[in-house]
């Protein structure tokens, strides 16, 4: 008779090696899956920032291009805000080429408190600083003014004790109490050596970044027919083009530098421009 400890054998060293072998294998294949599907998430995390940050730059600058001219701000053109002078409301390669300057009535939060007539040259403000302090009317880069909305003039002169502007001409309409007052802003656009799209509202601030990673930023002008024109007050439709890249580069990206691009465009239909008091 033979002992059953004899019978219970345990495995052989070339079955454990075996056994390693395919561990092996099947630890591998499951790394390189991870390390696929992790670089997958990566260029994929990439795009979706990419994309995100275009979509959020261009959203603004829908939303401020399309107010050029509110407040028929042709009253007071040429206006000189800052270091620069802009003779119209919508200003091609301004300040410098391939930037656009559009000049609007969109800053400020006062209101009248005193009735303002037509024929009146005065206007008493509820207040001549922001939420937090900074002025919002002064006789430097802040001297144009929109009342109402419907017609803009030039600071000659601020009492700061009473709030009252005095304008460089009259009222064309009557403003009741509460009106709102706004400053005339120039806002420029563009794109620097660095990729990186820039705001700049010509106040002394310098330009600020508003989306990194931008490589290319054009505009197009149409007039009221949609025809090309440069003749900034014929100009009706701004067609804004943004192209974008990743931040960091693709290896497994044939045919390319390795950065993956997307590009973006909006017609933005400007509303304000060809009024007239």
């Amino acid at each position: 008779m033979h002992s059953p400890l004899r019978q219970n054998k345990g495995i052989t060293l070339i079955e454990l090696l075996v056994a390693l072998v395919i561990a092996g294998i099947l630890i591998a294949a499951v790394y390189r899956t991870f390390l696929s599907q992790q670089k997958t998430y990566t260029v994929q995390e990439q795009v979706v920032d990419m994309q995100q940050n275009m979509r959020l730059a261009i959203n603004r600058m829908m939303t401020e291009i399309r107010m050029a001219g509110f407040g028929n701000v042709s009253m007071v053109l040429p206006v000189t805000i800052g270091a620069n002078t802009f003779n119209n409301a919508v200003n091609l390669n301004t300040p410098t080429v391939g930037a656009l300057t559009i000049v609007s009535a969109t800053g400020g939060a006062a209101t009248l408190t005193i009735l303002a007539s037509v024929g009146q040259n005065q206007v008493i403000l509820s207040t001549l600083t922001d939420a937090t302090g900074n002025p919002l009317f002064d006789m430097g880069t802040r001297k144009y003014i929109c009342i109402g909305g419907l017609e803009s003039h030039t600071i000659t002169s601020i009492d700061s004790g009473t709030k009252t502007i005095t304008l460089n001409g009259t009222l064309l309409f009557t403003h009741p109490i509460a009106t709102p007052v706004f400053t005339i802003k120039a806002l420029s656009y563009q794109v620097d050596g660095t990729f990186t799209l820039l705001r700049d509202e010509n106040l002394g601030d310098g330009a600020q970044p508003q989306a990194d990673h931008i490589e290319n930023l054009q505009f197009a002008t149409f007039d009221d027919n949609g025809n090309p024109t440069v003749n900034s007050p014929d100009i009706r439709m701004i067609r804004v083009s943004l192209r974008a890249r990743t931040e960091m580069q693709d290896p497994d990206l044939k045919g390319a530098d390795g950065y993956r691009r997307r590009e973006i465009a909006s017609n933005i239909h400007l509303k304000n421009m060809g009024i007239v008091p």
